[in-house]
């Protein structure tokens, strides 16, 4: 079976970490799956579409309502999920409805965590590789409270 890539897919850190539209067709879990990432993070309400077509993948379910920021509690589960799965050499990916607002937010979080760089500087980075991301000023917010917080 072919395998095409999701809309918006990127990868923050290529083989580690990537961000993407939420996906719909087994060809797109496919795609994830032939480029090494093995642990798919869901934070829209529901569960993406036809996301049984490919057991292999794993997908996590962190439930953040659309244009609203993660707890920090949602964020260090995030964090935990992507940690285990490098640890492991299996990638990660991670989506909400288009891939901006809540994904944006959580890939900024991973940039503090994992570059020590300040939150308005992984905002910055985030939305440099990613256009359109991070939606709102409360999830600006969230990844500026997750520098300070873990600093």
């Amino acid at each position: 079976m072919a395998s095409s890539p999701p809309h918006n897919f990127s990868w923050v850190e290529p083989g580690k970490l990537a961000g993407l539209a939420r996906p719909s067709m087994p060809c797109e879990y496919r795609y994830l799956l032939d480029n090494g990432i093995k642990h798919l993070v869901c934070l829209c309400e529901r569960k993406p579409p036809q996301h049984d077509s490919c057991p292999e993948l794993k997908l996590h379910h962190i439930k953040i309502a659309d244009f609203t920021p993660p707890s920090p509690t949602q964020i260090d589960t995030f964090l935990s999920i992507v940690e285990d799965a490098n640890s492991k050499g299996e990638g990660a990916a991670v989506h909400c409805m288009h891939g901006h607002g809540r994904t944006g937010t959580m890939l900024a979080c991973y940039l503090v965590k994992k570059r020590k760089i300040s939150g308005i500087d992984a905002i910055n980075e985030i939305r440099r590789m990613r256009p359109g991301s991070i939606e709102t000023h409360e999830q600006e917010k969230s990844v500026v409270q997750f520098y300070q917080r873990s600093k």
